[in-house]
């Protein structure tokens, strides 16, 4: 099945989260490798804090549940969702009265709750790291409001995973709301873990309270990318701002930067940061990389077909947003096709992490044209920048983004968004402005449409750039094309350029 025939007859699938802190519905496009949300809507109901009070759920936030599981239930059918499915985690899992609350779910909605165990729970938050970071090695934990899950992944050792009671509402119900009680509580669960003793260079941190806490350590940093997703920070420095988070959280100051963070997690912060600063202590991390994929989306990989999570993610999703938004689909492959060319008969070194990006860059270099021609470049560079691209870091998604800015805009304009584009560092920068000009060589030729581009080749000769067109497209010879291949040339360290036409 082509992707065409897979856009039009797949059908949306969707999946519910009963959290200990809120309840979430996504709707996605399709089940595939690259997950599109089509709907996504969350609501808190704090079925945790019953819990850690008396051991049930209390019956207010039931009720107010089961209303959400009303709404929740119309807006699949209005979506026409083909498949759904339910689970509940630490709160429902740990309740006296969770197997009736999940019944009752279940009768709403047409289908059963699975009730997951810690050890589900840590397995497919790790699925769902791999999910959006394929080539993530190290150590990943789950920060929800009833308990904390680690789990490790890509080390040499067996996959291990562990829960605690360390959510951050069990956390404040256990410790009275007490800063040095839920620190006490913190360190007597972790002191023992066997994850953590386990040797890794990189711990991964999900939740929706970490979240927050990275949220609010790009505004506080000034970094100029705001997205969560593959967001990497030393082990040390993060220490360091969790320690800040409790120690202004303990003497009643105000965060700098928190009207950016969702209001209902803002209490919630110390209580997470000081499970997070007791992890990287013990772990003795590098780093610390934020994922905003995790239980929900590895619940979903865990149901792919092998070849299908086989996929590499960066590369699925980049092509579904080329069939959707380009003019000719075809046409992105046949731009991959033309820079391997031009990669391989320049003798430019090209890595695999380099060759991918360079495909993913093909994929997404025509998203822009419906756009105002004197703003296609910035709206390019929104797109990438704040899309929801997986399988891809920061840096590289920097280069991607450098790389249309070059194709629309050119080699002299400059972009507002220049500090996101610095992010791509050096090598990259220098790698995207020559990519950046082959594609406004590529366009002009082939008017982004298919069946032109493998007519031409490239060739070097004694530091001139040679274009060779075929007689049928001498037609092509002329100034505003001889101006771009002389840009190419140059920028790609090369001396002159030259069109050479073949005859017949």
């Amino acid at each position: 099945m082509n992707k065409e025939t897979q856009q039009t007859t797949r059908k949306p699938v969707a999946i519910i989260d009963i959290g200990s802190n809120s309840i979430r519905l996504v709707i996605y496009e399709n089940l595939t490798r690259a997950l599109t949300p089509l709907y996504n809507e969350k609501s808190i109901c704090s079925l945790g804090k019953g819990v850690a009070l008396d051991g049930n759920l209390a019956e207010q936030n039931i009720e107010k549940a089961l209303k959400v599981m009303a709404r929740f239930s119309l807006v699949m059918k209005l979506m026409n969702v083909e498949q759904a499915y339910c689970f509940a985690t630490s709160a429902v899992r740990e309740a006296k009265n969770g197997k009736d609350f999940a019944q009752q779910i279940g009768a709403i909605i047409g289908i059963n709750v699975e009730v997951l165990t810690g050890e589900q729970e840590a397995h497919f938050a790790a699925l769902g790291t791999y999910a959006g970071m394929p080539d993530f090695n190290g150590i990943i934990g789950d920060l929800g409001g009833g308990s904390l899950e680690l789990s490790t992944i890509g080390l040499a050792s067996e996959e291990k995973q562990e829960t605690y009671q360390l959510g951050v509402l069990q956390l404040i119900g256990v410790s009275e709301n007490s800063l040095k009680g839920a620190i006490k509580t913190t360190n007597g669960q972790l002191k023992n873990s066997d994850v953590l003793e386990q040797k890794s260079q990189s711990f991964c941190a999900i939740g929706g309270t970490w979240r927050q806490i990275a949220k609010l350590h790009q505004i506080q940093t000034n970094y100029p990318l705001h997205m969560v997703q593959n967001y990497q920070v030393d082990a040390k420095e993060m220490q360091e701002f969790c320690d800040k988070i409790i120690t202004q959280f303990d003497a009643e100051e105000t965060y700098d930067g928190i009207e950016f963070v969702s209001s209902t997690r803002v209490n919630l912060l110390p209580f997470g940061a000081i499970v997070l600063k007791k992890i990287l202590r013990l772990g003795g991390f590098e780093n610390v990389v934020f994922s905003a994929l995790g239980v929900r989306e590895g619940y979903l990989f865990n149901r792919l077909e092998k070849i299908e999570q086989q996929k590499d993610p960066l590369l699925e999703i980049c092509e579904n947003i080329s069939l959707l938004r380009s003019r000719s689909h075809y046409h992105s492959f046949e731009l991959i096709e033309f820079s391997k060319q031009f990669i391989r008969t320049s003798n430019l070194y090209e890595d695999l992490e380099q060759q991918r990006l360079r495909e993913a860059a093909c994929f997404l270099a025509d998203i822009a044209w419906r756009g105002h021609p004197d703003y296609k470049g910035e709206q390019a560079i929104d797109l990438i920048a704040f899309g929801a691209l997986i399988g891809v870091n920061h840096a590289g998604r920097a280069f991607l983004a450098r790389t249309l800015a070059v194709r629309y805009m050119g080699l002299k304009r400059h972009s507002v968004s220049s500090e996101i584009l610095d992010l791509a560092g050096e090598s990259n920068a220098k790698r995207a402005k020559i990519l950046g000009a082959l594609f406004r060589v590529a366009f002009i030729i082939s008017a982004s449409m298919a069946g032109v581009l493998p007519k031409v080749a490239f060739n070097i000769n004694n530091q001139c750039l040679e274009l060779i067109l075929p007689q049928d497209l001498s037609f092509l010879e002329g100034n505003r094309l001889k101006n771009r291949l002389n840009q190419l040339a140059k920028t790609a360290g090369l001396q002159n350029s030259e069109i050479i036409i073949l005859k017949n």
